[in-house]
């Protein structure tokens, strides 16, 4: 069985205590990989600080990086694809498109490296300032620290890892313990598309890693992907320097009357349950009309029965397992409580081999239920009906997160009344809250989080902005 070390200045790095990475559908122990330790981490921010100094590459070197990189990935996506389904359960389906999804992300980066720019600022409107001139430039933070999650081992990790080099910094990142061997696959690919050694490192392990990142005061900026939990205590143990956290959600979507329920049960339907549902903006509340809800029933319901459940390298495989048996056993205790408290099953519902809940769907759903106002971070979509937009409008924005939303109607009024009045990160029209598109600004406001990723934007968070101001007399 092979065994994997941590990844610093270009070296694998073999530690005292190793970890099983298991087959996410099987629960088979299939790789070990060695755990960190703060002294690690403190090595890693050591090289990467020294080579962000001592060895800044041009953004046309970091574009070129990143198209050779994107080549690689294309040609090895099939390998990549089968460690992502082995260690994090996605389907072979899914997998594949986030490795498509991670090339634009770097193709986009290696293009936004070179688009860096400040801006004019008209000093001279200033009175007694006339002989000066002014501008800004946007400067590299030095180090980044970041932490991704398991649900998008490796996509996650390139909107990481290439926004930080294309913004002039290095890297130090820390993967999802059940999902390490993704982001050392990544790391590798990069380094030899021709990135120095030491941009970008990856120490793995559990919360002492985590905890030894933020202590260390040479990182300037953390990027965390993961849960409301950890992201409060990323923003609490960061001190002065700033973050991006991008956390929960109970993503929700709003069927109006006039909705073309043709366009919208199968996007709810592959919205809900792709990757098993373990997505932030999985949709899991469905706020839709009475006078649809038994039609939009049965149109989701027939969907759902077409699903192929099972093992996730099965190349047919639309559902795989959860990522644990213990959020197995959370989300059928939730499902039990929404039936007593009166709602219904109108399909799945069960447990099957694997760490497999069924697709479920959850008609007659009420906004106590957990199933609704918690975030539920698997297959399962509750129906809950309204009678008026402003209705619904306010029930997806009672709830303490705010990621993104959706909203199905064909009445233009209605469209951006919901846009101006949903506080969410981003309001999608006619498409569900689970559309992204990796060019956009991502990210949630409340209990979501804040700040942004998509290459452009994550560029400027881990870039300070500095003004540069010239006192010039005329001869």
């Amino acid at each position: 069985m092979r065994e994997y070390g941590l990844h610093i200045g270009g070296q694998s790095v073999k530690t005292a205590k190793l970890a099983d990475v298991t087959n996410k559908f099987t629960g088979e122990v299939f790789a070990r990989i060695c755990v960190g330790t703060a002294d690690n981490v403190r090595d890693a921010v050591d090289v990467a600080r020294d080579t962000q100094r001592i060895h800044p590459l041009t953004p046309t070197q970091i574009q070129a990086i990143f198209v050779r990189a994107a080549d690689l990935i294309r040609a090895r996506r099939q390998t990549i694809a089968r460690t992502m389904a082995l260690e994090s359960g996605m389907t072979i389906k899914d997998a594949l498109g986030e490795i498509e999804r991670a090339i634009h992300t770097l193709v986009l980066s290696g293009e936004e490296a070179k688009r860096i720019s400040g801006h004019v600022v008209p000093i001279q409107s200033t009175p007694g300032m006339e002989n000066r001139m002014a501008f800004t430039i946007r400067v590299p933070v030095g180090v980044v620290g970041a932490i991704t999650p398991f649900n998008a081992p490796f996509n996650n990790v390139c909107h990481k890892i290439a926004p930080a080099i294309a913004a002039g910094n290095a890297i130090v990142l820390k993967p999802a313990p059940a999902t390490p061997l993704s982001a050392l696959a990544f790391v590798e690919i990069l380094e030899e598309a021709g990135l120095p050694a030491g941009f970008a490192n990856i120490v793995t392990g559990d919360a002492d890693v985590g905890a030894a990142l933020l202590a260390d005061q040479r990182i300037g900026f953390y990027s965390f992907t993961g849960s409301e939990k950890v992201g409060a205590i990323v923003k609490r143990d960061s001190g002065f320097r700033r973050v991006a956290l991008e956390l929960g959600n109970n993503s929700a979507c709003i069927v109006c009357a006039d909705a073309d329920l043709e366009l919208a049960a199968p996007l709810i339907v592959r919205g809900g349950y792709r990757k098993a549902g373990q997505v932030c903006v999985s949709v899991q509340r469905v706020y839709v009309h009475r006078s649809v809800a038994a039609r939009l029933g049965d149109m989701l319901a027939s969907h759902i029965a077409k699903l192929k459940v099972g093992d996730p390298l099965d190349p047919e495989t639309d559902v795989g397992p959860l990522i644990t048996a213990e959020k197995c056993v959370e989300l059928l205790a939730w499902i039990d409580e929404a039936v007593s408290a009166g709602a219904r099953i109108a399909a799945g519902g069960r447990r099957l081999d694997g760490n497999i809940i069924e697709p479920t769907l959850l008609v007659d759903a009420s906004q106590s239920m957990s199933v609704v106002c918690k975030e539920v971070f698997g297959p399962v979509i509750s129906l809950v009906p309204f009678g008026e937009i402003d209705e619904a409008i306010d029930a997806v924005n009672d709830s303490p997160y705010g990621l993104q939303s959706g909203i199905f109607t064909t009445n233009i009024d209605v469209a951006f009344k919901a846009a101006r009045r949903l506080n969410v990160g981003g309001v999608n029209i006619n498409e569900t809250s689970n559309t992204r598109g990796d060019i956009m600004p991502y990210g949630g406001v409340k209990h979501s989080g804040f700040g942004r990723e998509g290459p452009y934007y994550a560029i400027r968070e881990m870039t300070d902005e500095r003004l540069v101001m010239i006192n010039h007399q005329e001869q």
